[in-house]
């Protein structure tokens, strides 16, 4: 535990450093507005996904552990960026999918084939067996796209990935950056001063997948694997339980 504390404090400290800097910029192109119809700005999502990636560079893992973080929070944080400046109405893996075969590449499609390649990179860098790092690839990707699943009201996602990084931590220090990428925005998101967007949730989620991929061997990469599969599958069923009041 003592040696995440490093990772965690780097990944807090740069996650406020940068969100604070885009806020004080005030550039209107970062505002939304949320679902109870308020003015929000989207700086937590670079904030945390630079905070997320700088923190694993930290974390005291090998560097094969360490490059799987960065690609996947990076490709993550690319494509869901791509998705907050460029994303339409339609939700789900049929509706992009069915686009894609009408010749139209839609911003979702861009982050289910975007991410999932950035998870299978991260998966043959982090497992030896051509299984293991199918399945790694899996849950980094899957919790990439279940951290954007549950991210639908103020605090949903951070509160999420700090609860699993929590759980995880004593078996790899890994999932203290995350952790502290989600906890400096917190209160912030909370407060519904700001979002994470696609581009924070997507990359906190696949540093946390990351983490829980690193620890774990093939048994707990396939329950994980299919628990995540189950959850996309569902997705608005994920999505309005996260909705709902608690």
């Amino acid at each position: 535990m003592i040696r995440s504390v490093g990772a965690l404090g780097l990944a807090t400290g740069v996650t406020r450093a940068v969100y604070t800097g885009l806020r004080r910029r005030g550039d209107e192109r970062w505002r939304r507005t949320n679902h109870a119809g308020r003015t929000v700005d989207l700086c937590a999502g670079p904030a945390t996904a630079a905070g997320a990636v700088i923190g694993a560079l930290a974390a005291p893992v090998g560097r094969r552990e360490r490059g799987a973080a960065v690609v996947a929070g990076l490709a993550a944080a690319a494509c869901g960026a791509y998705d907050d400046a460029h994303g339409d109405h339609r939700r789900g893996f049929r509706a992009h999918l069915g686009a894609l075969r009408d010749g139209e590449v839609t911003s979702g499609a861009v982050k289910l084939f975007g991410i999932g390649a950035a998870g299978l990179v991260a998966g043959a860098l982090l497992k030896e067996r051509p299984v293991d790092r199918v399945l790694a690839g899996v849950v980094v990707a899957g919790t990439a796209h279940f951290a954007n699943l549950v991210d639908v009201r103020p605090g949903r996602a951070v509160l999420t990935v700090l609860a699993v990084g929590a759980a995880g931590l004593p078996r790899g220090p890994l999932a203290a950056a995350p952790m502290g990428a989600a906890a400096a925005v917190a209160a912030d998101d909370l407060g519904e001063r700001t979002m994470l967007g696609d581009a924070g949730a997507h990359a906190l989620g696949a540093v946390l997948g990351t983490a829980i991929a690193a620890s774990a061997g093939r048994t707990g990469l396939a329950v994980h694997a299919v628990g995540l599969v189950a959850a996309a599958a569902c997705g608005g069923t994920v999505s309005r339980l996260a909705g709902s009041p608690g």
